[in-house]
């Protein structure tokens, strides 16, 4: 009874757990021709990923939900040279703990109480709630709350330090490219008594990392997993008909007539 008990415990607060990844699939649109005119897209100054830059670590600036964003702070990305009708996947991964030294000075500054009943666990795992969209670029041209949403943005990066670590920026190119813009929504799921923290929560760490999908099944990033299942399951195959084989014949085999003084 305690068995079952346990086990209907876990299976009613599974809807309860979350991941510390966020991620998004779509296809690569047609390749479009840039428009010679300014603001171009590398005026905007966003950080690019691309299939030679796959993976861009940063801290993403978070906010607490509110009336005028309800999603939390805004962030923009630039998905540049995808191949047309290829099925691509965004991940964002944020670690589930933080070295000693920011729980540490996190703890010293802020006294937390999380709606998730987290106390000090807020500091290890920073409940982050985050939603992930691509757009075209006409698309956001011609969305007034979209490009207002971008020009903000890119106006934070130019006027203030840039909050992504060091990243080397793809040359500009002329030439007709399929690309998109990644939004990335980031709400603090936590609450405190601190005004302080709830008017400036602190940045997450988070890889950003663009994964192609083979054959448009599966992410190029399960390839070698998946090579190790099949030759696993090869092996067993292979293993198993030679057990088999084996106790067949020890079952057959007849036994040695007793000796007779």
């Amino acid at each position: 009874m305690r068995v079952l008990a346990g086990l209907l415990c876990l299976v009613t607060q599974v809807w309860t757990v979350k991941a510390n990844v966020e991620k998004t699939i779509f296809l690569a649109p047609g390749p479009v021709t840039r428009p010679d005119v300014r603001p171009s897209l590398d005026d905007l100054n966003l950080h690019v990923l691309s299939p030679s830059h796959t993976i861009l670590p940063a801290q993403l600036p978070v906010l607490f939900p509110s009336e005028s964003v309800p999603r939390g702070g805004e962030s923009w990305y630039l998905l540049r040279g995808l191949d047309e009708g290829r099925r691509y996947e965004v991940r964002i991964c944020w670690p589930a703990t933080v070295s000693t030294l920011s729980l540490s000075q996190v703890m010293s500054t802020f006294q937390v109480s999380s709606k998730h009943a987290l106390g000090t666990d807020y500091c290890a795992q920073q409940p982050t709630d985050f939603w992930l969209d691509t757009y075209p670029i006409t698309q956001v041209f011609d969305t007034p709350e979209l490009i207002s949403s971008l020009a903000q943005y890119s106006e934070q990066l130019q006027g203030a330090k840039s909050q992504v670590e060091p990243y080397n920026h793809e040359p500009q190119q002329t030439a007709p490219q399929s690309v998109l813009f990644l939004r990335i929504q980031a709400a603090a799921s936590y609450y405190s008594t601190n005004r302080t923290l709830m008017e400036s929560p602190p940045p997450v760490h988070v890889d950003i990392i663009l994964d192609p999908f083979l054959l448009n099944i599966f992410p190029q990033s399960l390839g070698p997993f998946a090579l190790y299942v099949s030759a696993v399951a090869v092996g067993a195959w292979f293993l198993s008909g030679y057990i088999y084989r084996w106790l067949l014949s020890v079952a057959t085999e007849t036994p040695d007539k007793p000796h007779t003084d």
